[in-house]
């Protein structure tokens, strides 16, 4: 991959490494790798991911320290990893899926904006890249929501949550089997995929956003660095060199990029996402006259606690998870790509 760093009096370009198309993939590697490596970002992430749930269903506000302090006082560090392990189960084929869709969509919707339609390369990544995040975000879903409202009513069980004034509604349950068994019988399969829809409406957009961000912004930042870098470089100049950066480089702009793309995002959706986890983890005083709670009942149950700010209780927490996991993601997703390259030609190709 290369494109000018300037736009106008400089002829310098920067010179990336190629993209990795889905077809120069081992996939059999690319999903055996893949399930290991974010495997184990889940896990670096997922004290986090407990502490912005627990906010969420406060009936009161408290800091994230406050929060964290009260967990390892009553539960231990254990309390930090409530669910874990049912997540995880449903992380490797959630990720499975969510790859191999993106991938797919990627290369399909390049080829096409690209070959068919004769946009810019810049326009073409930034589509393509907005549809791999879309169809990839809801094939992911089908997996995630159940194994999601299974974990998050895990992570909110514990001496962390009941002293802290946590707002009522929750059932105990002895781990995961358990949860799904107690769900299923309260109200079936629909108990499992409560907050679907608005799953769907919060991270499709959410990832069509994020990557088309991401590949705007990864542009933006290549075109600062190539021209600081060749102003400091003659050897630039007249682009018959170009300037090539180094790993260590690469991966700092892939980090940086993914970190701005996250922001907004975060900040874009969260009361879609505080409402999300309200569905799936609280049972509410309607669920005893066998109606679930809709969205707008949730919304007004929010709106009376604490006016719009409630819809905002643990934006610190996911703004920190969503910038971490996207910057060790995309990073990792990029190397995962390199490693999975079907051959040593291929691979060499690419660096």
């Amino acid at each position: 991959m290369s494109f000018s760093a300037a736009e106008d009096d400089s002829a310098s370009e920067i010179h990336l490494p190629a993209d990795i198309d889905w077809d120069m993939l081992d996939k059999s590697k690319f999903f055996f790798l893949g399930a290991a490596l974010f495997s184990g970002v889940s896990g670096t992430l997922y004290p986090i991911v407990v502490l912005k749930t627990r906010q969420q269903v406060m009936l009161n506000g408290i800091s994230c320290l406050k929060m964290a302090s009260s967990i390892m006082r009553s539960e231990g560090f254990r309390g930090f990893y409530r669910g874990f392990g049912t997540s995880l189960m449903g992380t490797i084929p959630a990720r499975a899926l969510y790859m191999g869709a993106l991938e797919v969509t990627k290369s399909n919707v390049g080829n096409i904006t690209t070959g068919r339609l004769g946009l810019s390369e810049a326009s073409a990544s930034a589509i393509a890249n907005a549809a791999a995040g879309l169809s990839a975000a809801m094939a992911a879903q089908l997996v995630w929501t159940p194994i999601d409202v299974v974990s998050q009513r895990l992570m909110v069980q514990g001496g962390g949550c009941n002293s802290t004034a946590c707002t009522v509604g929750l059932q105990k349950y002895n781990g995961g089997i358990d949860a799904f068994r107690k769900i299923i019988y309260a109200d079936g399969m629909r108990g499992l995929y409560r907050g679907f829809g608005i799953s769907i409406l919060t991270y499709a957009p959410s990832n069509a956003v994020w990557w088309a961000s991401y590949s705007i912004a990864h542009r933006l930042i290549w075109g600062c660095v190539g021209c600081y870098c060749c102003k400091k470089d003659t050897s630039c100049n007249g682009g018959s060199v170009g300037y090539r950066p180094d790993g260590k480089t690469v991966v700092v702009v892939q980090g940086l990029s993914a970190s701005m793309a996250s922001g907004v995002s975060a900040l874009v959706t969260m009361p879609l996402d505080t409402i999300k986890t309200r569905l799936q983890v609280l049972d509410g005083e309607d669920i005893a006259h066998g109606r679930p709670p809709t969205i707008l009942q949730t919304v007004r149950n929010l709106l009376k606690e604490g006016g719009l700010g409630a819809c905002y209780r643990g934006l610190g927490p996911r703004w920190a998870s969503m910038s971490m996991s996207a910057t060790t993601m995309i990073t990792t997703y990029e190397f995962l790509k390199r490693l999975s390259t079907k051959n040593q030609e291929s691979f060499a190709s690419v660096l």
